[in-house]
C-alpha cells in the first residue's frame, strides 16, 4: 500500500518535459531567485530592521515597537500620514475623470488622432527625474513663467512662491502627479472602450437612449471592472511617489509635502536612523498589501 501511495506520488508524467510541471517550473525557477533577492529577501530585512535602533554604521538592537510607539507621537509623522491619504485620494480620482475624459474624445475618429494618442504618452514616458526637475522649474519662485505671464498680463503684482506655501506646494505636487498619471489611466480606458461591442451602443440609440444613458448603462458599466484594477495600481504608484516630490520639494516647506516614502527616506538616509525609517515605511506595508490583494481579485473576476 505505501508503494502504490509513493508511486501514485510521484507520478512519471510530472517529470515529462512536455506534460508535466517540471519544465514550466524551471522556466520560473530564475526569476524566482532574482525577484526573491531583489525583493522578498530586502522587504524581510527591512521589517527587521523597523524593530531595532539602528543607525548607519551600527547594527543596533532589538527595541521591539520602540520605533512605532514614537512614530505614533511625532507630529510630522502625523502630518505625513495626513500629506500621504489628501495626496493619494485627490490625485487618483483626478486621474481617474480626467483619463476617462481623454480616452472618451481619442476614441473617436477625427483629423490627428493617432498623433493625438502618440503625444498622450509623453508624460508617461518621460523619466520621473527629468520631468520633476521641469516641474521644479515651472514652479520655481524666481524663474517660474506661470508667475512671469500672470505679472505681464497685469493679473499678479508679484510672482508665486509655489513651493514656499503649505497649500501651494500641495496642490502644485498634485497638479504635477496628475499630469504624470492621466496617460495611464486613458490608455487602459482607451483598450477598454475599443473592446465594447458597437453593437451594444447601436441597438441602444435604436431603443431610444439618450448619449448620457448609454454611457453610464452600457459604457460605464462595462468599464467598471478594469476601472476597479487601473484605480488600485494607480493607488499603489501614487502612495510610494517617491521621485517627484523629493525632487521638487523633499518634503518642505516645514514637512508640509512628506509622504510616508519621502519621510522614510528623509530619516533613514540623510538622517541615518534606519531603524526609524523602516518604521516608518512598516506602516505602508498593511495599506500596499491590501491594495495588491484588492488588484489580483479584480484581476481574476476580470478573468
Amino acid at each position: 500500500m505505501a508503494g502504490n501511495g509513493h508511486r501514485g506520488w510521484l507520478r512519471p508524467e510530472w517529470l515529462s518535459l512536455d506534460r508535466g510541471p517540471l519544465f514550466p517550473t524551471l522556466l520560473l525557477l530564475p526569476s524566482a531567485v532574482l525577484l526573491g533577492g531583489l525583493l522578498a529577501f530586502p522587504l524581510v530585512l527591512g521589517v527587521l530592521l523597523g524593530f531595532k535602533d539602528a543607525t548607519i554604521g551600527s547594527e543596533g538592537s532589538f527595541v521591539g515597537l520602540e520605533n512605532y510607539r514614537y512614530l505614533l507621537t511625532d507630529p510630522v509623522f502625523r502630518i505625513t500620514a495626513f500629506n500621504t491619504a489628501l495626496y493619494t485620494l485627490v490625485t487618483v480620482l483626478f486621474k481617474l475623470a480626467l483619463g476617462l475624459g481623454l480616452a472618451l474624445i481619442l476614441n473617436q475618429r477625427f483629423a490627428g488622432y493617432r498623433f493625438w494618442r502618440s503625444v498622450l504618452l509623453l508624460p508617461y514616458v518621460v523619466p520621473t527625474v527629468l520631468s520633476a526637475f521641469a516641474w521644479w522649474w515651472i514652479l520655481d519662485p524666481q524663474f517660474s513663467f506661470i508667475s512671469w505671464a500672470l505679472v505681464k498680463v497685469g493679473l499678479l503684482h508679484q510672482k508665486i512662491n509655489f513651493l514656499g506655501n503649505a497649500t501651494l506646494a500641495r496642490s502644485s505636487l498634485m497638479v504635477a502627479n496628475v499630469w504624470r498619471g492621466i496617460p495611464f489611466f486613458t490608455v487602459g480606458y482607451l483598450a477598454g472602450l475599443q473592446a465594447i461591442p458597437k453593437e451594444l451602443h447601436e441597438a441602444a440609440a435604436i431603443d431610444g437612449a439618450s448619449a448620457w444613458q448609454i454611457f453610464w448603462r452600457i459604457t460605464w458599466m462595462l468599464l467598471l471592472p478594469l476601472t476597479t484594477i487601473l484605480t488600485i495600481f494607480s493607488a499603489i504608484f501614487t502612495f510610494t511617489d517617491l521621485q517627484l516630490l523629493w525632487t521638487i520639494t523633499r518634503g518642505g516647506p516645514a514637512n508640509a509635502t512628506h509622504l510616508f516614502v519621502t519621510l522614510a527616506y528623509q530619516r533613514a538616509i540623510p538622517g541615518g536612523a534606519l531603524g526609524e525609517g523602516a518604521a516608518i515605511a512598516g506602516f505602508t506595508l498593511p495599506f500596499l498589501a491590501l491594495l495588491a490583494w484588492g488588484a489580483l481579485d479584480a484581476l481574476r473576476r476580470q478573468e
